[in-house]
């Protein structure tokens, strides 16, 4: 067992190192300097296996951390009428029984399990026994840390935050244990990552339990919450049993992983009928320009549903807001000072803001579905004259596209700070109608940008971008991260308008050095 063990380990960990290889293979900076037998050189493979190692590390703890520090330990801070102790263990206990049937790791179908057993052709049983043991050792060393430390926090006993674990540990044991019989039983088979209907209600319902009960003062108490959880101990320590003596581990994998790759193919397929849906079919649909002008202005009029058609709703709302809050200026005088604070300090907060209404990532990947992944295919369209005055004609239609609400929103800006109180400093009205200008500018230019430079899509439309994944990523905590800052105007302002355009220099510079190179289907 032990040695199947070390062999899943050793495939996940190759997968995995391969990934991170690949991944720093598609930087441009660093493509030309790592060598083709990148695979072969011992020090970037240890390296590869450091952060694979680390991740390892990472998944036991992280993901238990935020679990705590959010869902539970900082979601009863919301409830002051109960007791502080009472709500922790009553949100935990609800949240631990979605969590038994939802997340179960051993009918969860991953790629691993596919080429381990699948390829590789070894022991079905031994592989997932391993595996599923090594999952359920995960559950206890994650979350006893986080127990232990939020337990305490929230006033509960050592003894019972030492064996919460095991509590856990216990429910996830007693429901595989289930599934399996009722897979003797009936021929069904739990797939997680296709949760029946019905199990989404339980969730639901205990969602609403968890949450929805303490906020009209009622808890189980204290001892109610042990003992339910504690009961699990010996009910899992049952449930081994029937986990071990199981027969037909190699059956249901294969049923569970040939649902996987069907779901793939199923998937692949939506996103290409739905892409194709959003292209408008009217045959009258026709341009008197030449070249590549042409070819824009034939792919915006047959792709007006999700380019056009969505900023101007994006758009009506932001008026429909702006005109909610003006009416409330009028009718509540004393909000007044308080949005007028707002509005003079929050400024960083519409990044976010714009970030999130932006339309880069559809008009990028409407790009790719419905054009570039069939011209890329010629000789002609990777061209450098030819790829850099189609980035010019492009960048100037996201920004036409992405102009219309950022005017809705910068005029919109200024009438509420003129409407609640004005400021001293004219300069602020022009300042923050630019700025947000500025923004939409900026993402305008930033996700067309590393389109072109690190174009992440191969014939079969699928990401193969790691590198375009982690931009993405960064991204939005940059974005995310300017919702706390608080800046008058002016200042925040300034340095967004100077930052704009020193990025806009720079990134065309760089499609101008790298795209002829960067800008072609992957494989």
């Amino acid at each position: 067992m032990l040695k199947t063990l070390r062999l899943s380990f050793s495939l996940k960990n190759t997968y995995r190192v391969n990934s991170i290889l690949y991944s720093l293979k598609q930087i441009p900076l660093l493509k030309k300097l790592l060598p083709d037998t990148l695979y072969q050189v011992t020090g970037l493979k240890v390296l590869a296996n450091i952060v694979s190692i680390l991740w390892e590390l990472v998944t036991v703890f992280l993901g238990k951390i935020l679990y705590f520090s959010v869902m539970v330990y900082g979601a009863g801070f919301l409830y002051e009428q109960t007791p502080g102790d009472q709500t922790f263990l009553h949100i935990l206990f609800c949240l631990t029984l979605i969590g038994a049937y939802m997340n179960t790791s051993l009918f969860n179908p991953t790629r691993d399990k596919y080429y381990a057993m699948i390829l590789l052709r070894m022991n079905a049983r031994e592989y997932t026994l391993a595996n599923y043991g090594y999952a359920i050792l995960k559950v206890i060393v994650g979350f006893l840390p986080c127990a232990i430390v939020f337990g305490w926090l929230r006033g509960i006993t050592l003894w019972f935050c030492l064996l919460f674990p095991f509590c856990v540990a216990g429910i996830k044991l007693a429901v595989a244990a289930y599934s399996l019989l009722e897979y003797e039983k009936t021929g069904f088979i739990h797939n997680e990552n296709k949760i029946q209907k019905y199990l989404w209600l339980v969730a639901g319902i205990l969602l609403a339990l968890a949450y929805g009960l303490p906020a009209v003062g009622i808890v189980l108490p204290l001892a109610a919450s042990m003992t339910l959880l504690l009961v699990w101990i010996p009910i899992g320590a049952f449930s081994i049993r029937k986990v071990v003596s199981f027969r037909y581990y190699r059956e249901i994998n294969q049923e569970l992983l040939s649902q996987m790759l069907n779901q793939m193919d199923t998937v692949k397929k939506s996103v290409k009928t739905a892409s194709e849906k959003t292209i408008s079919t009217d045959v009258s649909i026709t341009s008197k320009r030449k070249g590549f002008e042409y070819l824009n202005e034939l792919f915006i009029k047959r792709h007006q549903k999700i380019l056009w058609k969505a900023t101007i709703k994006i758009a009506s709302v932001c008026c429909f807001l702006v005109g909610g809050v003006l009416l409330a200026l009028y009718l509540v005088p004393d909000m007044k000072s308080d949005i007028n604070e707002i509005v003079l300090n929050w400024l960083p907060y519409f990044v976010f803001i714009m970030y999130a209404i932006n339309r880069g990532t559809g008009f990028t990947k409407a790009l790719f579905m419905n054009c570039d992944h069939s011209l890329l295919t010629y000789s002609f369209y990777k061209q450098p004259k030819f790829v850099l005055r189609l980035f010019q004609i492009r960048l100037r239609e996201i920004m036409k596209i992405n102009a219309v609400p950022a005017i809705v929103i910068g005029a919109g800006l200024s009438l509420i700070l003129y409407a609640s109180g004005g400021t001293e400093n004219p300069l602020n009205y022009v300042v923050l109608f630019v700025s947000i200008l500025c923004m939409s500018l900026f993402f305008s230019i930033h996700y067309l940008t590393i389109y072109y430079l690190l174009q992440p899509y191969n014939a079969g439309t699928e990401m193969k971008s790691g590198t375009y994944r982690l931009i993405m990523i960064l991204t939005y905590f940059v974005c995310y991260a300017m919702m706390n800052m608080r800046m008058p105007i002016l200042l925040f302002g300034a340095a967004c308008i100077v930052f704009c355009v020193l990025y806009s220099v720079v990134a065309c510079v760089l499609v101008y050095r790298f795209a002829p190179q960067t800008f072609r289907l992957r494989t």
